[in-house]
């Protein structure tokens, strides 16, 4: 574990907006939610909610289609440039950049010209709807969380999965499960959800079975499950069935050990 972990396992909590929860495989009551609890005894179980809404809408943006390892950079360098001190209302700084400056700026992140633009966009349009970022987060936090949804999603450049983030991370909501591309290949391989299911309907099946209050920390864990074992070319279980962790809540479905081939699941037989 990193230096930096809690010494002990939180989920949830009035510190990050979420709510407490329970980590018991024997005791889930579907079997999305056993692999949940399972997964609870790999990771910290951190608490949600909490962060700036209109920071983490733009964070989101900056993470698409590109890694951690390029965008947090990008996020660093465009909070150094334009989040100036406590009293500086990120939304109007960034309604107001210069779109070469800022797309300098974030390049590490990837189609930085396109972000660039619709982070100005975004930041026009929340000055204009909200009043700056004091007012969207006060929306974020408080409104009705479909309404919220809904209005994120017709923002441009924002899809169901940065919708989701603003939720789960801003707004402390529970039962929202993100889904990205590691949590949609795990679901389906795992049979959690149709082998041909689209990222909503694995979002639906998850919300459905994931307790609530443990959404938030599936979905993270999730993600760091997939990196670390459950790889969309090389699963763990692929030359070892035993060195994966969750091998007995697992369908397997379009991986072949005896062959050593891996498929998307919509294409396995």
């Amino acid at each position: 574990m990193s230096d930096e972990e809690p010494v002990e396992n939180i989920s949830g909590g009035a510190a990050g907006g979420g709510q407490s929860a329970t980590f018991d495989p024997e005791t889930a009551g579907t079997r999305a939610e056993a692999v949940v609890d399972c997964l609870g005894d790999l990771y910290w179980q951190k608490t949600y909610g909490g962060r700036d809404a209109f920071e983490c809408l733009v964070r989101t943006i900056l993470s698409q289609n590109t890694s951690d390892k390029a965008s947090q950079p990008a996020h660093n360098e465009l909070m150094a440039r334009y989040g100036g001190g406590d009293d500086t209302d990120l939304a109007r700084a960034l309604a107001e950049a210069d779109q070469p400056e800022l797309a300098e700026t974030i390049s590490s992140a990837g189609l930085y010209n396109q972000k660039s633009e619709r982070i100005i966009a975004l930041a026009q349009r929340i000055c204009e709807e909200y009043d700056g970022e004091a007012g969207f987060d006060e929306f974020v936090r408080e409104g009705v969380p479909d309404a919220v949804r809904s209005t994120l999603l017709d923002m441009n450049g924002v899809g169901p999965k940065t919708a989701d983030c603003v939720l789960l991370f801003a707004g402390g909501r529970g039962g929202v499960f993100p889904v990205d591309t590691h949590v949609h290949r795990i679901a389906r391989r795992m049979g959690l959800a149709p082998a041909e299911a689209d990222h909503e309907t694995v979002r639906e099946f998850l919300e459905r079975d994931v307790p609530a209050e443990k959404c938030g920390f599936g979905h993270t864990a999730m993600i760091q499950f997939g990196r670390e074992y459950c790889s969309a070319r090389k699963p763990a279980c692929l030359d070892d069935p035993d060195a994966c962790p969750l091998a007995g809540h697992c369908d397997q479905v379009g991986v072949y050990p005896a062959t050593g081939e891996v498929v998307d699941p919509a294409e396995a037989e």
